[in-house]
C-alpha cells in the first residue's frame, strides 16, 4: 500500500509571505523591486490565485534574509513533517 502524503498547506505559505511582507513594512511594490519579481505576480501568489516557482520563491526568501526552507516548512503546518531519514 502507498503512503501518500498529506496536500501541502499552501494557504500556510501564503499567509507567511503576507506576514514578513507586512512585518517589514513592505508594499507589493518594494517586494518587487527587492525581488526582481513583477507585482502582479506577488499579489496573486499572497492572494492564493497561483503558487509560484521554486525560483519564485527562492527570489522570496533571499529578499526577506531567510533560508527558502523556512517559507516550505510552511507547507507542512497542519500536519506532522516527514521524520528525518537515519544515517
Amino acid at each position: 500500500m502507498i503512503n501518500l502524503p498529506p496536500d501541502p498547506n499552501l494557504t500556510a505559505l501564503r499567509l507567511e509571505l503576507a506576514r514578513l511582507r507586512s512585518e517589514h513594512g513592505w508594499t507589493y511594490d518594494e517586494l518587487a523591486d527587492r525581488t526582481g519579481l513583477a507585482r502582479r505576480t506577488l499579489i496573486e501568489i499572497e492572494q492564493g490565485r497561483t503558487t509560484g516557482s521554486l525560483k519564485t520563491w527562492h527570489a522570496i526568501a533571499h529578499a526577506f534574509g531567510v533560508p527558502v526552507d523556512h517559507l516550505m516548512a510552511r507547507l507542512c503546518d497542519g500536519h506532522r513533517p516527514p521524520a528525518e531519514p537515519t544515517a
